[in-house]
């Protein structure tokens, strides 16, 4: 919450206070407001009839506790005019339903935490800043325009119009009632709030949908239109870094993803609501995550990209020779992930993976990413880069499914991602590749990608390096090519199917795809 929201307001059924139990303040007629605000120059609550504050407390000294669904007390420190001796005073909150009751427990951590951050003793000299910790890592601007791209419907429509993506997570959710009937659930990122809803079908006692942007009043807006499930769901509008929820939650749920997985930081940001909010042994929904490589071969890509720069040869363009700038512009295009969808049949070895449990992940452990790879061409080709996809895993009680971004498999918003190399390898038939996937976040909400492959032709290494921008990506997007088969090659042969048991990771740290078992969903409870 930024200190420039200098008011919050809440309608309630009545208030009463007590002061010594030898006099009180009863205020039950009428509306009955109380009000988080600023004014006095330090967060305080106060309550009172339209603007005529009666009662005021300074959440400083204060303690909210919660006596029933719609019944609470707040505890806080008094003290007499012209008397030193402090004492407490019990106001009694009775309020309207229990959807209030959450919020207003909600919007009272907040503001308390506010009164932290401002008002406690800096330790061995710390320099207190009202940044958190979301902030401190990501650039503003970057946060800035991040926030008003998913405040906006028609980006959360195209979401939701993937439909292998939203049917994958009703079906998870449905699938697994029991993981949700009766419980807390906390929906980190929650966009429209289609997640919250689908827990609410589910059964789950309470929702708390936390959302940054202005999305969350659309949320609001589409939640409130639910009167089914509207009593359930809680939005609260700010970063899960910063805001406060009055209990913990049995369940997350969260669309975390982005390009490769990682892009947006936002499995960063899942992780911390993990730490914050998770009770013991709670779920996660998804709970695991695969990125998945193999070196491609696809000469119609590599010659489009080397084509992009054969404009800066010209040596007479309006009496300008361009010709300096062609190493520099030929860098910059393959500096750019291609984001497409690609047929399968490109892939030159069987793919490895990357595995990253969510529920044991730590947040630091995103920073950097080192991915060791190794593979063994199946055929006699050029090599022209890494393509990458990803999976997650929803690892239901009842129902384990798979979420897949796979080449050949049904296309999602987030396509696969190539990064082609500006120096193509020559390898044949069983020929050992190696290299290394290296990716580094950075403060535009993004990674920076480091790329080697080598591979060895009769006595002479060939290697192949390339630094890219998650971030700057070249958004092909075009739907497969029909491209003619390898010799000796089946469709689909160097893909492997989604849903299979997880194997021990090497020492490394890379695992190597193995065909599915026939008992390979009974392993899945082990994650």
């Amino acid at each position: 919450m930024e200190q420039k929201q200098k008011e919050q307001k809440f309608l309630v059924s009545s208030a009463s206070m007590v002061l010594r139990s030898s006099y009180s303040i009863v205020l039950e007629t009428g509306s009955v407001f109380c009000r988080f605000t600023f004014q006095s120059g330090s967060p305080e609550l106060r309550f009172g009839h339209g603007s005529n504050d009666v009662i005021f407390v300074n959440l400083q000294s204060s303690q909210l506790f919660k006596l029933g669904p719609a019944d609470s007390l707040c505890i806080s420190e008094a003290s007499e005019a012209n008397k030193e001796i402090p004492y407490s005073r019990g106001i009694s909150i009775q309020f309207r339903n229990e959807e209030e009751s959450r919020a207003f427990h909600c919007a009272f951590e907040q503001w308390k935490k506010e009164v932290v951050v401002q008002e406690c003793p800096l330790t061995n000299g710390a320099v207190s800043t009202s940044k958190s910790k979301f902030d401190d890592k990501i650039e503003s601007s970057s946060a800035k325009m991040y926030f008003h791209y998913y405040g906006q419907l028609l980006h959360q429509q195209n979401m939701l119009q993937d439909f292998v993506r939203t049917g994958t997570y009703y079906s998870a959710v449905i699938e697994n009632r029991a993981d949700f009937l009766g419980r807390i659930v906390v929906d980190v990122g929650a966009g429209s709030g289609i997640l919250s809803l689908f827990a609410a079908q589910a059964g789950a006692k309470h929702v708390y949908a936390i959302e940054a942007s202005e999305m969350a009043e659309y949320a609001r807006k589409l939640i409130a239109g639910n009167p089914s499930l509207n009593e359930r769901i809680t939005v609260i509008k700010g970063k899960v870094e910063d805001v406060e929820l009055p209990e913990k939650a049995d369940i997350l749920i969260s669309e975390p993803m982005g390009t490769l997985l990682v892009n947006e930081r936002m499995l960063e940001s899942y992780v911390i609501a993990r730490d914050r909010f998770l009770v013991q042994n709670g779920k996660m929904f998804p709970g695991v995550g695969r990125i998945h490589m193999a070196p491609f071969s696809d000469e119609y890509l590599y010659m489009e990209i080397a084509n992009k720069a054969t404009f800066w040869q010209q040596q007479n363009y309006f009496g300008v020779d361009l010709t300096p700038l062609h190493g520099s512009a030929y860098q910059g295009y393959f500096s750019q992930p291609v984001v497409d969808a690609f047929d399968p049949r490109l892939l030159v070895a069987p793919a490895v993976s990357h595995v990253i449990n969510f529920n044991s992940i730590k947040e630091e452990d995103l920073y950097e990413i080192d991915i060791p790879l190794r593979f063994l061409s199946s055929v006699s080709t050029r090599i022209h880069g890494l393509a990458c996809w990803f999976d997650v895993l929803f690892n239901g009680s009842t129902v384990q499914r798979w979420l897949t971004t796979a080449p050949g498999a049904a296309t999602t918003h987030w396509y696969q991602l190539r990064c082609v190399l500006p120096q193509p390898l020559y390898v044949m038939p069983g020929q050992e590749i190696t290299g290394r996937l290296h990716l580094v976040a950075h403060k535009a909400q993004s990674y920076t990608i480091y790329l080697t492959l080598s591979a060895l032709v009769g006595d002479m290494l060939q290697t192949s390096s390339v630094k890219l921008d998650l971030k700057e990506p070249y958004y092909r997007m075009s739907q497969p090519q029909a491209y003619s088969l390898a010799q000796d090659q089946q469709p689909n042969q160097l893909l492997q199917t989604q849903d299979i048991e997880l194997p021990s990771r090497d020492e490394d740290g890379s695992i190597l795809m193995q065909p599915p078992s026939p008992n390979s969903g009974a392993d899945l409870h082990s994650l």
